[in-house]
């Protein structure tokens, strides 16, 4: 155990080509070949045995100084200590075959006293792949956007940096860099819009034409395609990834408790909030094309021409789940017929399916309060009991190729409905029906508006949409909350009836006329009317 070193040197033996190690003759010139040393590690967490080699050293002196230092870092750890030199043992195996030179003392023996991770030269990169490598327990939706902010973004920005060497001035160099590509994507957008604006604008016929047209085809082919630029939203989020990363490096105190995301400072985000399609939003998005808000609402009359567009549907039960009920689209076409109670009146939300890429997969809801039981009306039991009817058909008709996925919604053939092909499908019937565009999950946006105007308490619709706090329903439906408020002012006030009042009367009719003569009305009275007072009364 406490190592050695020796002298070596790579001469050969011309009969037989091999090494002639410690007995080659030339081995007398104490110039010849080179030291080496060796030290025995603690053995591997398999049991394995290993050692610490190193060469190249031009003297003894050299080698025997490695050594001893190699010998002080594995006298680190106390004697009855196995993870300790397990773990310097480890660092040192690393150090041998990467052939880096040793670590300091000191700070070696700080991390280890600190329970720190032994190797200081851990990038980024490094620690993000190791941390994201602990991350595939979580939902293949939140692996999957950590894995982008990751691979797009944090690594290749920040990748090749230490990590306890990170700072804000490097996230700062982040993100104007990525906001510096904002600007670049934004400007080669515009210049392949208005390119594709131009070939729409030549005519077909015609020799020039049609030179035309091949000569800008060509030229929108060599630009870069339209691309996404990366939003303040999706800074933030970037920027809760590493948040996520570093804490978790602190926690197993790879590096100091610093959190250098914590600190930058970016621009705030918004949120977009649900607007309702009122009559002149629609005549504004029919005049321009222009939708006010990403979130858009339908009004209750909408709602109902889409209900009415879709009865007799085979999914008519579904579409009216998501309407009235606010089941997400996941959650829309999961429900099985063992989470039915026909004589409760209820649906439990217990599943979800969920898209990755365009793979089908089954998992619990978004959250811990997405599992929740949803309490029925009498029409939608009844169509979800003609739904059972109908299934039992399809399964009939399509015998032993049926597929019995225990779902209350699928296909023809018994298989998963597919949630992309559900939110396509809904597009289709939304255009059919002649309304104004929103997405599939904006019907669920309208669930709660339905119930708001209904006046369900705001505690009762948020258990409902499966939402963890009210704030949350509070914080998405603010514009619609602002609406009702205005509303339920209006019919307030045309609740209580009301004399004519004989001084505004007054004020109005002299307003008139001093409108006529050009000049402010004088007040007579002492009343807070707004009209200019006698200059005796200003007095």
């Amino acid at each position: 155990m406490k190592g050695s070193t020796h002298r070596r040197c790579s001469c050969r033996d011309p009969k037989t080509g091999k090494n002639f190690g410690q007995s080659c003759p030339k081995l007398s010139n104490r110039r010849h070949g080179g030291w080496s040393l060796r030290h025995e590690l603690a053995n591997r967490a398999d049991g394995t045995r290993r050692e610490f080699r190193r060469s190249g050293f031009t003297s003894s002196t050299e080698a025997t100084k490695e050594l001893a230092a190699v010998r002080a870092l594995l006298a680190i750890p106390d004697e009855d200590d196995p993870a300790g030199h397990l773990a310097i043992s480890d660092m040192l195996e690393k150090c041998a075959t990467a052939k880096e030179p040793l670590p300091d003392y000191d700070e070696t023996r700080r991390r280890l006293a600190a329970g720190q991770a032994l190797n200081p030269k851990m990038t980024v990169s490094e620690w993000l792949d190791l941390w994201l490598g602990g991350k595939k327990r979580l939902r293949a939706g939140g692996y999957a956007r950590y894995e982008v902010d990751v691979r797009i973004h944090l690594k290749p920005h920040l990748g090749q940096i230490r990590l306890d060497k990170l700072n804000v001035p490097h996230l700062d160099r982040m993100f104007d860099a990525i906001n510096e590509a904002n600007i670049e994507i934004q400007e080669q957008n515009a210049q392949r819009q208005s390119a594709v604006a131009e070939l729409k604008a030549i005519p077909w016929k015609g020799t020039e034409n049609r030179a035309r047209r091949k000569w800008v085809k060509a030229a929108i082919d060599e630009m870069p395609p339209f691309r996404r630029v990366t939003s303040v939203n999706t800074q933030h989020h970037i920027r809760a990834t590493l948040r996520a990363a570093l804490n978790t490096a602190i926690a197993q105190r790879i590096v100091p408790n610093y959190n250098p995301a914590e600190h930058v400072e970016l621009r705030p985000g918004t949120k977009p909030k649900a607007l309702i399609w009122t009559e002149a939003r629609v005549a504004r998005w029919l005049a321009t094309g222009e939708k006010p808000s990403p979130v858009m609402v339908w009004t209750p009359e909408q709602t109902g021409i889409f209900l009415d567009h879709v009865t007799g549907h085979r999914l008519e039960a579904m579409w009216r789940l998501i309407a009235f009920r606010g089941l997400r689209r996941g959650e829309g076409c999961a429900p099985r017929w063992i989470d039915f109670s026909k004589k409760s009146r209820s649906l439990e939300i217990a599943t979800q399916l969920v898209q990755d890429g365009w793979e089908i997969l089954e998992g619990l809801p978004k959250t811990n309060s997405g599992i929740r039981s949803v309490a029925l009306d009498e029409e939608t039991v009844d169509l979800v009991e003609v739904r059972r009817r109908l299934q039992e058909d399809e399964k009939r008709e399509w015998g032993d190729a049926w597929k019995d996925t225990g779902r209350i919604f699928t296909e023809e053939d018994g298989a998963l409905l597919h949630p992309g092909k559900i939110s396509d499908l809904f597009d289709r019937l939304t255009t059919e029906a002649g309304l104004p565009p929103i997405r599939l999950h904006d019907l669920r946006h309208g669930a709660a508006t339905l119930m708001l105007a209904a006046g369900v308490d705001i505690k009762v619709i948020s258990e409902t949409l499966g939402h963890s706090d009210t704030r949350i329903t509070r914080d998405v439906y603010q514009a619609v909350l602002d609406d009702l408020s205005r509303a339920a002012a209006e019919a307030v006030v045309k609740l209580v009836p009301r004399a004519p009042h004989a001084i505004r009367s007054v004020i109005e009719e002299r307003a008139v006329r001093s409108v006529a003569v050009g000049s402010a009305p004088e007040c007579t009275c002492t009343c807070s009317c707004g009209a200019i007072p006698r200059p005796s009364q200003a007095q």
